[in-house]
């Protein structure tokens, strides 16, 4: 259940990091000049088949020119017993 709802979170961030990307009519590429992060890895992000960290988090959020909490404006169901 914990795995489930952690791999749950990390399509919906990447769906949101999408959103993002292509409201502001970026390619992976373009974005990946501004955040200095390879548009493979984005492009994995996006897709929810990576688990990123923080600075990773906060490149993004400077490319988008958006405090970081903005990347995880999604509507989820917080479980608590995934993590009990």
């Amino acid at each position: 259940m914990k795995n489930k709802y952690k791999e749950e979170v990390l399509v919906l961030f990447g769906e949101k990091l999408k959103e993002l990307r292509l409201k502001r009519k970026l390619s992976l590429r373009a974005l990946e000049k501004e955040c200095d992060i390879d548009n493979s890895y984005i492009s994995k992000i996006e897709r929810g088949k990576a688990n990123i960290g923080f600075h990773t988090i906060v490149e993004l959020a400077g490319a988008f020119k958006v405090h970081p909490k903005e990347l995880f404006n999604f509507e989820h169901e917080w479980k608590d017993e995934a993590f009990m």
